[in-house]
């Protein structure tokens, strides 16, 4: 039987990662470790600054005061004898859709994953009622992903729109849009008359073309998305060389 781990952002109590480990326990071994509260937007860090604590919980579910990277870096560690064959994040409350994916703890538990070589899906739901549909998604994904063969250090980030399995049109595979820049700091006063500021939401979709993951969503289709963890711009480097040419010739 295939070996799962399964992790995410939102905290191991999270109902999506409940959804998710139902969804798959009939499907596969599988190991949940997660972090012990909500860790959304803590994208790829690790803690450097302290040991982290692994706990076993009454579920069979692990906790980790730690960020979702540190939770797969554990979970495909020598800390139990037998490494997964896939890491699967999620079922994230909310989606990662475009820009958000810089963000995203939820992608970066798969990137992670991936890292450490193994097979990696991100799956978030674009709401917060049905759990269900997006874990019958990832059942189904998740059953067929031995047949992707995906270049190095890649995965896929999978959005699911919050609807009704019998509402779900298909599946799309799509490329990330793209949001125009979010809202300014929101200022607060605390008790003791001290500024604090809030990060304001994400600003509005700015590229919703047909072939982005916006689309998908908004037109009821499951979005895939192959991710990569190669940033280079690559058909940037000669522009860059040659300004850098330039740039010393002048000088």
């Amino acid at each position: 039987m295939r070996k799962l781990l399964l992790s995410n952002d939102d905290g191991v109590h999270a109902p999506g990662l409940k959804a998710l480990h139902d969804a798959l326990s009939s499907h596969a071994s599988i190991r949940v470790i997660a972090p012990d509260r909500d860790r959304s937007g803590a994208s790829n860090s690790l803690t450097l600054s302290k040991p982290l604590s692994l706990m076993a919980m009454d579920n069979g579910f692990y906790s980790v005061d730690g960020t979702p990277a540190d939770c797969v870096y554990l979970g495909v560690s020598d800390i139990w004898d037998e490494k997964p064959d896939m890491v699967i994040s999620g079922i994230n409350h909310g989606g990662n859709l475009g820009d958000d994916v810089l963000y995203s703890g939820t992608v970066a538990a798969a990137m992670e994953g991936r890292s450490l070589g193994m097979p990696a899906i991100a799956i978030s739901l674009a709401g917060h009622r049905y759990f269900e549909t997006a874990g019958r998604v990832a059942a189904s994904l998740a059953g067929a992903a031995a047949e992707l063969d995906l270049p190095p250090r890649s995965l896929l980030n999978v959005n699911v729109p919050d609807l009704p399995w019998e509402q779900i049109k298909g599946f799309r595979v799509t490329r990330l849009g793209h949001r125009a820049p979010g809202a300014q700091p929101l200022a607060i006063e605390d008790p003791r008359g001290r500024t604090r500021y809030w990060i304001a939401p994400s600003g509005p979709n700015a590229d919703t073309g047909e072939d982005t993951d916006f689309a998908a969503i908004e037109a009821g289709f499951v979005s895939i998305t192959p991710l990569q963890t190669d940033l280079t711009r690559h058909n940037a480097l000669d522009d860059v060389q040659g300004w850098l040419d330039a740039l010393s010739h002048s000088t």
